[in-house]
């Protein structure tokens, strides 16, 4: 029962959507702006920096707050318990019960869980979203591309079976919830963040 107890808990507070509820104090709803999506970026685009980073901040505390206070209450949880309650948060941000099941893409969420359970993995993604950022502008396809990376880098650091396999689910579900950014690019539509290429000429 207090497993459950505490997934259930992990989830309500991933369903606490930043974005969503900073977009009603403002007499918005950020799904009806830009691509309809309630993250961080579609916030950048729409609503500005402030905004976006306020947005990004919530979203990424929801994941550790779910991995480091919500898993450890009453009891010091086994491995196991911190990925389910991992895998709540970021599920609640996707599929928010107070706002209809529509929520973000559970990037935000995944980095706060993600950087709960082996910061030193994180700190391998984040460089590795950056340059795919600098070199495409695709903030949706780095997403994806350091996804993917996690579950490489904890097997080649000895990661335990457990977190490799929920990364890579991870990694999955980030794939799934950006197939609208992969159907936009290939179709030639996907907006980029033109101004993080530096490395792009201007003619």
């Amino acid at each position: 029962m207090e497993i459950l107890l505490k997934v259930i808990f992990s989830y309500l507070v991933g369903s606490l959507s930043g974005s969503l509820i900073l977009g009603k104090i403002k007499g918005i709803d950020i799904r009806n702006e830009g691509s309809g999506n309630a993250g961080s970026t579609n916030a950048l685009r729409t609503q500005g920096k402030l905004f976006a980073l306020i947005v990004l901040m919530i979203d990424v505390t929801k994941g550790i707050i779910a991995v480091k206070f919500i898993a450890n209450i009453y009891s010091l949880p086994p491995n196991s318990l911190l990925l389910l309650c991992g895998g709540a948060v970021i599920i609640g941000h996707i599929y928010p019960i107070f706002f209809g099941f529509k929520g973000g893409k559970g990037a935000g969420t995944a980095i706060g869980v993600i950087g709960s359970l082996n910061y030193i993995i994180l700190l391998i993604a984040i460089p590795i979203w950056i340059i795919i950022l600098i070199f495409t502008g695709f903030v949706g396809l780095g997403t994806m591309i350091s996804s993917i990376s996690i579950p490489l880098f904890s097997y080649f650091f000895g990661e335990d079976i457990q977190f490799i396999i929920f990364s890579s689910i991870l990694a999955l579900l980030m794939i799934f919830t950006h197939r609208s950014n992969l159907q936009r690019m290939v179709k030639g539509k996907e907006n980029r963040f033109e101004k993080a290429m530096i490395f792009r000429k201007n003619n």
